[in-house]
């Protein structure tokens, strides 16, 4: 039987979420990596406040991140491991990314995405988030940082789920610092590579720590803007969590010109996360949210991207779920490009 203190307690995750921000940036997890420690040898390292350190270690030691191992003393714990920097599926950055008041600040407002549709952190930026990380190399950082390790929870998974190699060439369409396009290509050895994304953002791609000498000789990197035009160099073109970014005109926008890339014998290949069913919970159904009160977007079913994709001029042909959260879709190109373009919207 449900009682008001069930309630009541979901509200402790704004409490947790804080609380796991501030572990992630003071590196408490890097910290412990040999051995439990007190609070009060890491409150000195850290010049922080003890007794403060001590009661945030407490509450998240309650949740299971870190364990008390003796009074006032605390060690890592199976969950907070992967605050580590140098543990593989690190998620340090995604939380101190979550953490920033970029990220965070809109959903204080969340009440006015629900009655507007459109997203909250646009009203409070005054322009959309993608420009601002243009202008903000530090947020931009955060966001580079936060999508790698996201791309990196899920980039074996994905290079293993699909057969890349018999296409060739692959553009990762908004890839961002390329973690996903290079594990595939570490996977599939014959694969060529293209990298297309903003400038900006190449810039900081082509020194990242995945593109081994061995796989800069397989890739280029590609200046693009995906609401322009998507360059036409390879016959399978892959976006990642690209479409949920944006409301149903703006990705079907960016599919045209996928559709204008993408060859007659080529593919289009998206990852994107699953809704799941009613009454269940799902990271698609969180993020959802998330895209609504940041950008605008959404998540959609697997029935509203072959619609979508339809109107683009794309018939889907396969969806592969890698987990209840997160499936490929596979695209193929149908119709005449320039039938296509007459009804592209302006």
């Amino acid at each position: 039987m449900s009682t008001p203190f069930d309630l009541l307690r979901m509200t402790d995750g704004l409490i947790v979420h804080h609380c796991l921000g501030a572990a992630a940036k003071l590196g408490i997890a890097d910290m412990l990596k040999d051995g439990a420690r007190s609070t009060e040898n890491l409150s000195t390292e850290l010049d922080v406040n003890e007794d403060a350190l001590y009661r945030t270690l407490r509450f998240l030691s309650a949740q299971g991140v870190f364990h008390e191992t003796a009074p006032r003393k605390f060690a890592n714990s199976p969950l907070s491991e992967w605050l580590r920097t140098d543990v593989p599926e690190s998620i340090r950055s995604i939380l101190i990314y979550r953490d920033s008041a970029f990220f965070l600040t809109p959903f204080s407002n969340l009440l006015y995405s629900i009655q507007t549709g459109a997203p909250a952190r646009e009203r409070g930026l005054e322009v959309n988030g993608f420009e601002h990380l243009r202008r903000n190399p530090e947020d931009a950082h955060l966001f580079d940082a936060a999508m790698t390790e996201i791309s990196g929870l899920w980039a074996s998974s994905v290079a293993a789920a699909y057969d890349f190699g018999k296409w060739g060439s692959l553009m990762d369409v908004g890839g961002g610092n390329g973690m996903l396009l290079a594990t595939i290509m570490a996977v599939h050895p014959d694969l060529q590579g293209v990298l297309a994304d903003q400038p900006h953002v190449l810039e900081r791609a082509s020194q990242h720590k995945c593109w081994q000498p061995n796989l800069l000789r397989r890739v280029r990197f590609e200046a693009m803007d995906f609401f322009q035009a998507i360059p036409s160099v390879c016959r399978a073109y892959l976006m990642k969590n690209i479409i949920h970014d944006w409301d149903d005109q703006r990705a079907r926008q960016i599919l045209f010109n996928c559709r204008r890339a993408v060859p007659d014998d080529g593919v289009l290949l998206l990852i994107e996360y699953c809704v799941g069913g009613a009454n269940t919970p799902s990271i698609g159904k969180t993020v959802d949210l998330m895209m609504l009160t940041l950008t605008g977007g959404k998540e959609r079913t697997v029935r509203e991207h072959d619609k979508l994709l339809a109107s683009a001029g794309f018939r889907m042909t396969k969806s592969i779920p890698l987990s209840n959260d997160v499936m490929i879709l596979e695209a193929e190109p149908v119709g005449s490009v320039d039938q296509i373009a007459e009804v592209s919207p302006r």
